[in-house]
């Protein structure tokens, strides 16, 4: 059944969060600034093994460096399309409504939820996934993502409170968008537009983590059109 897998990765993510506003009720303040610290340097991690794993490339016994023109080409274009659509602002602003149509009271709310949608959003792994699930039924690498996600809103959720466990609600509308439009997708997904998407994707999550240890230093909904172009980008 197409969209199984976009089912299952949104329950996952629910679950993670339920599990994690239990957990976090019996943390102390300074516990969950220690977690959001830890979870920020593991994101920041996550996101710099992804990119050198795309970029780096060992070529007649040195290492190299790949992908270059594409990056700066893809961000600048990108990030300025972002910033023109200001993807940040709809996003805080859909975040801002929940809260409101909740009733919750949790000062963090609308940053927990910006901060873990883009945590789980962002990456090939979600494109290609959906694609698979739209086309062939295949729903196993959403499932896989769903126990990955899972452990990530947990300890979000934990640290920064129930709005991370909406973030399931944007995997839902992005994942099932790209599973109705699988067929018209997959020709556009050659391996070099998912090696890009990849590398752009690692990067943006590197921006996720920083954010989390340093506060909002960094737009990156605003970057998301970044990936599109990426994708996109010539040979």
């Amino acid at each position: 059944m197409a969209g199984l897998g976009t089912l299952i990765n949104a329950a996952g993510i629910a679950a993670g969060g339920l599990m994690g506003l239990v957990f976090g009720k019996f943390m102390k303040e300074r516990y969950q600034e220690t977690l959001t610290t830890a979870c920020g340097l593991s994101v920041i991690f996550i996101g710099i093994a992804g990119t050198l794993e795309k970029m780096m490339a060992v070529s007649s016994g040195r290492l190299t460096a790949q992908g270059t023109m594409m990056v700066i080409g893809s961000f600048t274009s990108g990030s300025l399309l972002g910033e023109w659509m200001n993807i940040e602002y709809y996003l805080e602003r859909f975040g801002t409504w929940l809260k409101d149509r909740t009733g919750s009271g949790d000062s963090r709310f609308v940053e927990g939820f910006v901060t873990a949608s883009l945590t789980v959003c962002i990456g090939a792994m979600a494109v290609v996934g959906a694609i698979r699930d739209g086309i062939y039924g295949d729903y196993s690498i959403l499932a896989a993502k769903a126990v990955l996600d899972l452990i990530i809103v947990m300890v979000m959720t934990a640290s920064m409170g129930k709005g991370c466990a909406f973030s399931a609600i944007p995997v839902a509308l992005f994942q099932g968008s790209i599973t109705l439009l699988a067929k018209l997708i997959e020709p556009l997904m050659t391996q070099r537009a998912l090696d890009n998407l990849s590398l752009t994707g690692s990067m943006l999550i590197f921006c996720v983590g920083v954010n989390l240890i340093w506060g909002k230093k960094i737009k990156v909904a605003n970057m998301l059109p970044t990936l599109l172009v990426a994708a996109a980008w010539p040979v």
